[in-house]
């Protein structure tokens, strides 16, 4: 199996950015890519601006979560999404079916709060 990397929306922004600087033009399909990645990368999106020194250091945090280190795209996807309720990291974790009770998804929070705060 492959290993996979997963970035956040600055880092897929900055990577557009420069295609655009060394090629002059973007296919539509990448101006959209762009236009979405300057938006979810913005505080627009959940009131929090994404940095990816953050993202990288709060999912290598999450991936230390006897839970979660089976599911990096999860960790990856709360890094992103940087949830500040129970709510939203049930939503996140239940797409692979992780079992965690309140105390747990806390800790999660947690630990979201003490890397972008």
């Amino acid at each position: 199996m492959s290993e996979r990397e997963f970035v956040d929306f600055s880092t897929v922004r900055d990577l557009l950015l420069d295609a655009r600087d060394r090629r002059g033009e973007l296919s539509y399909e990448q101006k959209v890519a762009l236009f979405h990645a300057e938006w979810a990368a913005s505080e627009n999106r959940g009131g929090i601006k994404t940095d990816p020194e953050v993202f990288a250091q709060l999912s290598a945090t999450l991936m230390e979560n006897e839970k979660l280190n089976q599911h990096p795209e999860v960790c990856a996807k709360i890094a992103e999404l940087m949830p500040m309720n129970v709510e939203d990291v049930r939503v996140i974790i239940a797409s692979k079916r992780i079992a965690m009770d309140t105390s747990e998804i806390e800790e999660i929070i947690t630990t979201v709060r003490q890397s972008v705060l």
